[in-house]
């Protein structure tokens, strides 16, 4: 059995239920705990507003990783999908809030627009929440032939991004 060359993939994590920060990190450790997926690189983890979806939801935290993986596409969506679960991913409001969100941006050069899986990831060119971090991590990376980095200065929710910092949440969040 002749083993795929590797590719590399940029994953965009989000989380805005729990202990996000810690779910983040436990999360990127779940994804590239196994020989077929590699490490490259990590973001800067960024603190948003919900973008779409029910109003009054909790602020997102958000960053994006490189990897460099031997599964297929469907395979990384598969094994992005099983991390989610393991931190009790619900899917029951499109756009909710939830403990955990694993999308594929890009994989390669690869483009396809299927009913299960779009590479590069559709809305990833208009949202600040992926680009920006990702821009900070590699700021000569391309989307579609653009700029990240220009990417990131236009899009809509650019505004509402802060880096985050776990000194800014509160010790006594419940009292």
């Amino acid at each position: 059995m002749t083993e795929s060359a590797p590719v590399k993939a940029i994953l965009a994590l989000g989380s805005n239920l729990g202990e996000r920060a810690d779910t983040l990190s436990l999360a990127v450790a779940d994804l590239v705990d196994r020989n077929d997926v590699r490490l490259c690189q990590v973001s800067q983890v960024v603190q948003t507003k919900a973008v779409g979806g029910p109003a009054n939801q909790p602020d997102f935290l958000n960053m994006v990783i490189e990897v460099e993986t031997t599964l297929s596409p469907y395979e990384l969506l598969a094994h992005c999908n099983a991390v989610e679960n393991k931190h009790h991913r619900v899917r029951e409001v499109h756009w909710g809030p939830r403990t955990l969100d694993v999308d594929i941006i890009t994989y390669g050069d690869l483009e396809m627009d299927e009913e299960r899986l779009t590479i590069p990831h559709k809305l990833a060119g208009e949202r600040a929440f992926v680009l920006q971090p990702w821009a900070w991590m590699d700021p000569d990376a391309t989307l579609r032939g653009e700029s990240v980095v220009d990417l990131a200065q236009k899009a809509v929710d650019a505004e509402d991004l802060q880096p985050y910092s776990p000194h800014n949440d509160a010790w006594d969040e419940g009292s």
